[in-house]
């Protein structure tokens, strides 16, 4: 049972995530990935097939920009995404969201251990 509803809990998320992983720096999918690994201590652990869909979405609503690196030496050459002002702007909405629905559902869960 537990698998199912944190599988629904973690999509309502993601794209959040997301752009908050491209807040400060561009990245690579499999950097994003990796980092959302780490960050979340392996609660998100994504595949590709889950994160691409995601970017395409971003970058569909004008929230990213992508672009093709060049490889210099022996790297391969990888399409980096980066936030926009209209993705930073959501980015902080979304985290608006969050505080207060983060927030009102802990209210709601009191008391219960």
């Amino acid at each position: 049972m537990q698998g199912r509803y944190e599988q629904q809990m973690k999509k309502g998320v993601l794209e959040m995530l997301v752009l908050r992983q491209l807040f400060e720096e561009e990245k690579y999918g499999y950097q994003l990935i990796s980092e959302l690994k780490e960050k979340s201590e392996g609660l998100f652990s994504l595949k590709e097939g889950t994160l691409y869909p995601i970017l395409y979405r971003l970058e569909d609503d004008g929230y990213i920009k992508s672009h093709w690196k060049e490889p210099t030496g022996r790297e391969t050459s990888r399409k980096y995404y980066k936030i926009t002002e209209s993705g930073k702007d959501a980015l902080l909405e979304l985290n608006g969201l969050w505080q207060g629905f983060s927030c009102q559902i802990s209210k709601m869960m009191e008391g219960i251990s």
